[in-house]
């Protein structure tokens, strides 16, 4: 049974379509990701499930109970907010402790159990500093402390990371997996962060134009992504116009330009309009002549631990991604051949009509989590 369900839940704003019927089971103790770009509808389904916007039409219901039109203080959610909203009059231990003193746990309870939630978080050595003697990644500590210090059924986080540099946002997405493995809590997080929804969820849900197009674990979404959107928005991808010539149940036959290609799987009918999608570190630079076609190096950036080619193509410009292993780069000019596995091709629907058929007969199947 899912501990928080989401049924259809819609919201409107006037005319305007915020959320379109978002189905969602989430398990306890599951930490799952509402990823998509600014405008999506993923702060407003935080918000629905948090009490802080009402519902148009749909239902939640949370272990069992519905909570549809619960307000949100009566709902004992943890909410983490992008800004924190730390209060700066208090010292860091009254901010853990407010929300237990708004319960009226007894002093002495709620002293042990700041105590405990600050050395979760690390912390418990800065329990009388003031928020504005910490550093970004310490003031999230506090608001997570917060947070988790009322024990709350559900742990929801709107972008919690988005405030600290790159370094130190890496650092956090770890160390906050950990915190809510160890603690168990269910938890639903807000991020338009592509690679921090990937490393540290159970599950993705990823949104566009106020619509769930893909809920998958991290790593389906990125291998098997269902549209061109998901495709190109959880990474990068090479995608190549063709046009299905047969399916043999297992296989599928594309036309890309004057090459056929062998893709797995068969979820496309002959004469189908598809889009060929190829990850750019699947792709492999090899001698002319020694892969599936040749072409030149348009232009190549240097990433650090990688180099980033574009190769001119008969079917089209390929993005490239291979290792910086200390040899030579290729030049810009320089001619070369590529190549990649046959089971890293993905074929996706290159128009609405064939994204409707796919979703006609993926509606009703949900992803296990």
């Amino acid at each position: 049974m899912s501990f928080l369900k989401l049924t259809d839940v819609t919201k409107f704003y006037g005319g305007t379509c915020a959320v379109q019927a978002m189905n969602l089971s989430v398990q306890k103790g599951e930490f799952v990701s509402l990823l998509g770009p600014s405008g999506c509808g993923k702060t407003t389904t935080l918000q629905m499930v948090a009490g802080f916007e009402a519902v148009t039409s749909g239902r939640i219901e949370l272990d069992g109970k519905d909570i549809t039109h619960a307000k949100a203080n009566t709902r004992g959610l943890g909410i983490v907010f992008q800004s924190y909203a730390l209060f700066p009059h208090m010292t860091v231990a009254a901010n853990v402790s407010f929300g237990l003193e708004m319960r009226k746990v007894p002093k002495a309870e709620r002293a042990e159990r700041v105590a405990q939630a600050l050395a979760l978080v690390h912390l418990e050595k800065h329990a009388t500093r003031y928020p504005r003697e910490l550093s970004g990644g310490q003031r999230q500590r506090v608001a997570l402390a917060r947070a988790l210090v009322i024990e709350p059924p559900v742990l929801l986080l709107d972008e919690p990371l988005s405030n600290l540099d790159a370094k130190l946002r890496e650092e956090m997405q770890f160390e906050l997996r950990q915190i809510q493995r160890k603690v168990g809590t269910t938890t639903i997080m807000v991020t338009h962060d592509q690679s921090e929804a990937m490393s540290i969820s159970d599950r993705v849900v990823v949104m566009e134009a106020g619509r769930a197009t893909q809920i998958d674990h991290p790593h389906r979404v990125y291998e098997h992504p269902r549209t061109r959107f998901i495709s190109t928005f959880v990474g990068k991808a090479n995608l190549l116009p063709g046009q299905v010539t047969h399916a043999n149940g297992t296989h599928t036959q594309v036309k890309v330009g004057a090459h056929t290609m062998e893709v797995d799987g068969a979820r496309y009918r002959p004469g189908a309009a598809v889009l060929l999608s190829v990850r750019p570190e699947k792709v492999q630079l090899v001698p002319a002549v020694q892969g599936r076609m040749d072409g030149h190096v348009c232009e190549r950036f240097f990433l650090g631990s990688q180099w980033l080619y574009r190769v001119g193509t008969p079917v089209g410009d390929l993005m490239v991604l291979t290792p910086n292993d200390g040899r030579a780069a290729l030049a810009e000019g320089e001619r070369t051949g590529v190549d990649w596995p046959d089971h890293c091709m993905r074929l996706l629907p290159a128009d609405e009509t064939a994204l409707a058929e796919l979703e006609a007969e993926d509606a009703a199947a949900e992803v296990a989590p």
